[in-house]
């Protein structure tokens, strides 16, 4: 076993938090992790996703046929960011990865 498991392990953890509470890697030493900060910008992205869902939701007759659709959308892209993580892999969301590297923090 090499020396850098338990720092990856710990990462990798922050990274799959990023995705349930985008915010909480950037409250600890993680946000200095390039990895960290790359699955923070991608779980932001998902977090301004579900925004959208709830205000398209208000719109009647559309939004309500547009936000289930849109929901189990954003879960998925939520489980393959979170299977990303945890494979320690930096590869962007379908659809929307690319908006990701427009946040610089």
């Amino acid at each position: 076993m090499d020396q850098t498991t338990p720092s990856t392990k710990k990462n990798t953890g922050m990274a799959v938090i990023a995705y349930i509470i985008f915010f909480i890697p950037l409250l600890t030493d993680a946000k200095k992790d390039p990895f960290v900060k790359y699955h923070v910008k991608q779980g932001l992205v998902l977090f301004i996703g579900y925004i959208v869902e709830v205000f398209v939701g208000i719109i009647p007759f559309i939004g309500w046929v547009i936000t289930p659709i849109l929901g189990v959308i954003l879960f998925v892209l939520f489980i393959i960011g979170i299977m990303n993580a945890v494979a320690g892999k930096e590869k962007p969301l379908p659809l929307i990865g690319s908006y990701a590297n427009n946040f610089k923090f």
